[in-house]
């Protein structure tokens, strides 16, 4: 089965959609749930078909809504659906083994930074290409960080200068990727945590604002207000 969106490109996306979001509340799976009357996945989706260089994406859905996660996207942009796994690496393995020949950078996205702008998946997948194995966007921690310990008390200030918040699409040549995912051992949230066990160097590059990650109900009216004050398209 293949689904291309860039025959030219050279990056393939994967963007793992089948967890619960339990902290968004009860409902329907992350992915699937409504932002200014289109799914998450849906807003993600459209801003990953806008980034000139990706030949594929593909979806891990929850296994039940494959097909339907399948005919909502039909609009959008040609992807691949295949079921997703229990945790997220399994089903970001599951996406990666359904990547066709062809894209040798490999992306990984969260279907819940659904504002991503497409300029962010661009220098990722640039970052990639210039030579670097593993490439994630990253952001600045502007909060003081205390470490606590038992009881709450505080241990101490964390120095937040070699601190960055991480952010997706993380970005790695293909057989990087590939090779950590073969080797997983305990489960993950994060690709570039397993592509760092197997010793390879992760470089940062600038992340977005709006690649906020829709995780609670704050973060769903937050996306909300973006859109509707037009400041993510």
């Amino acid at each position: 089965m293949t689904a291309q969106l860039n025959p030219r490109g050279d990056v393939a996306v994967l963007v793992p959609a089948a967890g619960a979001g339990v902290r968004l509340g009860p409902g329907a799976p992350k992915a699937l749930r409504p932002l200014a009357g289109e799914p998450l996945l849906v807003h993600a989706v459209r801003r990953i078909a806008a980034a000139p260089s990706v030949h594929t994406v593909v979806v891990a859905a929850p296994a039940a809504d494959v097909d339907s996660v399948q005919a909502m996207l039909a609009p959008v942009a040609p992807v691949i659906v295949v079921p997703g796994g229990p945790e997220r690496q399994a089903s970001v393995a599951a996406a990666l083994a359904a990547v066709p020949a062809g894209p040798e950078i490999v992306l990984v996205h969260d279907a819940a930074r659904a504002l991503t702008p497409p300029e962010l998946i661009e220098s990722v997948a640039a970052a990639v290409r210039s030579g670097h194995d593993a490439v994630i966007p990253v952001l600045p921690v502007v909060d003081t960080i205390k470490e606590v310990g038992a009881g709450e008390l505080v241990l101490g200030t964390v120095d937040r200068s070699a601190l960055r918040a991480v952010q997706t699409p993380q970005g790695f040549r293909r057989a990087v990727l590939t090779a950590a995912h073969a080797t997983a051992g305990d489960p993950l949230t994060d690709d570039a945590g397993l592509v760092e066990k197997q010793g390879v160097p992760v470089v940062c590059v600038p992340g977005s604002e709006y690649a906020l990650k829709v995780t609670r109900p704050f973060d769903l009216a937050l996306a909300e207000h973006l859109l509707s004050a037009g400041q993510a398209g």
